[in-house]
Parts: C-alpha cells; sequence; structure tokens
C-alpha cells in the first residue's frame, strides 16, 4: 500500500513538473519569435520599415522616406536625388557611390554609414548625425550642415566647398585632403583633435573654430586669406602645392 501511494505521489509530481515545463517554453518561444520582417518590396514611404535590405543599383530619386527604418540598407549605387530622409535611421547602412544630392536630410541617423564616395551636394543635413561615419571622397558641396556631427568619421579627401558649417562638430574627425575653401559658418565649430593633413582652408575665417591647436594647422594649407583663432600663427609652409591626385 505505502509502494503504490508512493508511485501515484510521484506520477502526480512528474504531471505537475512537466507540465510547468511546458508552460516555461511556451512562453519562451513566444517571447522569442523574431520580429516582423521588414518590408523590403514595399514601395518608399515614410516610416516604411526597410532595414537591411537590398536596395542597390535602383533609381528612386524623389522618394519620400522620412523616418524610415534603413539601419543597415544596402543603397550602393542606387539614385535618390532629391529625396526625403528627414528624422530617418540610416546607422550602417552602405551608401557607396549613391547620390542622395539636393535630398532633405535633417536630424538623420547616419552613423557608421559606408559612403565612399557618396554624393551629399546641395541637401540640407542640418543636425545629422554622421559619428565613425566611412566617407572617404564624398561631396558635400554646397550642402547645408548646420549642426551636423562629424566625430569620428573618416573624412578623406571630402569636399566641402561652399557648405554651410555653423554649429558642425569634427571631433577627433580625418579630414586629410579634405576641401573646405569657400565654406561658411557663423559661430562657433569644433576641430578638436581632428586630423588636418593637407585639408584645404585657403580662404576660410576659422577665427570662432573651437579646438585647433598651432600643429594642426602646421598640416594644413591655407593661405594669406585664411583667418586663425587668437593664439595661431600662420605656418611659413603655406600655401601648399597642388595635389597632384586631388581627383
Amino acid at each position: 500500500m505505502f509502494a503504490v501511494v508512493g508511485v501515484s505521489s510521484n506520477k502526480r509530481w512528474t504531471t505537475t513538473i512537466a507540465g510547468a515545463a511546458l508552460s516555461l517554453l511556451a512562453v519562451v518561444t513566444v517571447g522569442e519569435r523574431p520580429a516582423q520582417a521588414a518590408s523590403c518590396r514595399a514601395d518608399a514611404s515614410a516610416e516604411i520599415d526597410w532595414s537591411a535590405c537590398n536596395k542597390r543599383l535602383l533609381m528612386l530619386g524623389g522618394s519620400m522616406l522620412d523616418g524610415a527604418d534603413l539601419r543597415g540598407t544596402d543603397f550602393t549605387f542606387t539614385d535618390l536625388r532629391g529625396s526625403s530622409f528627414k528624422k530617418a535611421n540610416l546607422e550602417k547602412a552602405k551608401l557607396i557611390r549613391t547620390s542622395l544630392a539636393s535630398s532633405q536630410l535633417q536630424d538623420a541617423n547616419f552613423i557608421k554609414v559606408e559612403a565612399y564616395r557618396g554624393d551629399f551636394s546641395d541637401a540640407d543635413a542640418e543636425n545629422a548625425k554622421f559619428n565613425s561615419a566611412e566617407m572617404q571622397r564624398a561631396s558635400f558641396e554646397n550642402a547645408k550642415l548646420a549642426g551636423a556631427n562629424f566625430t569620428k568619421a573618416e573624412l578623406g579627401r571630402t569636399d566641402f566647398s561652399g557648405a554651410t558649417l555653423t554649429g558642425a562638430k569634427f571631433t577627433m574627425t580625418n579630414l586629410s585632403r579634405s576641401n573646405f575653401e569657400g565654406a561658411t559658418f557663423t559661430g562657433a565649430i569644433d576641430f578638436e583633435n581632428a586630423f588636418l593633413l593637407l585639408t584645404r582652408i585657403e580662404g576660410l575665417d576659422l577665427s570662432a573654430a573651437t579646438g585647433l591647436e598651432q600643429k594642426q594647422i602646421d598640416m594644413a594649407c591655407g593661405d594669406a586669406k585664411t583667418k586663425l583663432p587668437q593664439g595661431l600663427t600662420t605656418p611659413t609652409s603655406w600655401p601648399c602645392a597642388e595635389d597632384p591626385d586631388e581627383d
């Protein structure tokens, strides 16, 4: 009699434990259910989820993508001229040889994008974030970049000629051989610990710039019209010779 009771109790206990385990497994399974897939085949629209989608080699000029989730999206060689990306999230997107010329990029997130030879000319990218972006030989010619953040970005040979840069941040940014000729800004612009090897600053008014040190100025390329912050002096090496590999 005693043995039978023990077996019955054990069975009830085993059944209870098994049921609890199945319930827990169901909860965990539901909790681990993957998020809804991105709408990669859907047409461009505001706040669309195109994250990690393949959008290479397409003609998407004039697209409305305000607030869109474009994290990790591949736009390599895609034409997006005249599009709107206000407050869109393009973190880690690929914009290699992509054209965003004349686009609206205000408050957009371009952190850690790959944008080698990307075209941002005439774009309005005020307050956009380009932190840690790879943007060698990109063009920001005549772009509006007030308040834009390029901290720790790779901007070798990038063209900022004619750009508006009021309040822009280039902290710890690689600006080697970049071109700032004709760029304008009122108020501060931050160059703290920026790498300015052969950076073209001819005719630029840097009197209100912050973070500049003499060693940065010594390796840059200015001329008699370049205005420096108080305490810095014009190097005897100015003006620099023309860059044989400028293009």
